[in-house]
């Protein structure tokens, strides 16, 4: 059988009402800036038919085009679509008990977040019982620089992306313990890497400290992070890392829920 036949027999097994979501599934397996032709090989459509594909999706807002001009990766409308798909009933309730379950161990705030653009948004959260209480409501956005939950976010990107990240952010200093210089930010997202999870001491915000680890995907891609904070009236950061093992724990639970 020839390449062209291969293809044809290929493309005739696909649904045309099943290609975009087909581009889709790839574009976002892949979790890096792929090309057209990088997808079809996967799929196996001819060519004048992905590239139809990929410029439909990138009109709409699914995609968006990458400054080599070639690659595509997800673009806001596509994440925006992913949100909702986390917030869906059924995996909301199943979240939502294990985000309850951890703010009744630690006895404070907990939060899922997840990354847009420039900021974190909070998805989920779980209000501790005290009445001492940091308000962050859902849909909040926090920067990624200056949060424990961003700082998770950060240390999983690439040397390269991370290196573009902080060329370009503007890092203003929150509080007086805001880290601004970009050195010092980099060395400490790469210790975040190392261990694992971040911390927030009281860096974006007077009086409040906040631990944040992965929520990731069957690759170990971050999906999400799972954090909580407390004032430090209440909860010093030596003491809130004692709540470390539970936090991973839920970040577990809710990575298996997510797969």
């Amino acid at each position: 059988m020839t390449a062209a036949e291969t293809t044809e027999d290929r493309t005739g097994t696909i649904p045309t009402n099943l290609r975009l979501l087909l581009v889709l599934e790839e574009v976002a397996k892949a979790g890096i800036p792929v090309t057209p032709t990088d997808v079809n090989a996967e799929i196996g459509l001819p060519k004048a038919t992905i590239h139809r594909l990929f410029a439909t999706l990138e009109a709409e807002g699914f995609l968006q085009r990458e400054m080599d001009g070639r690659s595509y990766t997800i673009a806001e409308r596509l994440k925006r679509m992913s949100a909702n798909v986390l917030s869906s009933a059924h995996i909301r309730t199943a979240r939502y008990a294990v985000l309850n379950a951890l703010a009744e161990e630690i006895g404070e705030t907990c939060n899922i977040s997840i990354p847009d653009s420039d900021a974190m948004i909070y998805l989920e959260r779980v209000e501790t019982k005290w009445p001492l209480r940091i308000q962050l409501p859902v849909g909040t956005q926090v920067p990624f620089y200056c949060t424990a939950s961003g700082k998770m976010y950060l240390s999983t990107l690439s040397d390269v992306e991370l290196d573009c990240y902080l060329d370009a952010a503007h890092l203003e200093a929150r509080t007086r313990r805001t880290i601004t210089d970009r050195a010092k930010l980099r060395k400490a997202l790469q210790d975040t890497r190392k261990r694992g999870y971040s911390q927030d001491d009281e860096e974006f915000m007077e009086g409040m400290i906040a631990l944040a680890v992965p929520v990731s995907d069957d690759r170990s891609r971050l999906l999400a992070t799972l954090s909580f904070h407390a004032p430090t009236q209440r909860l010093t950061l030596k003491g809130a890392l004692a709540h470390l093992g539970p936090l991973r724990a839920a970040a577990d639970k809710l990575s298996r829920l997510a797969a």
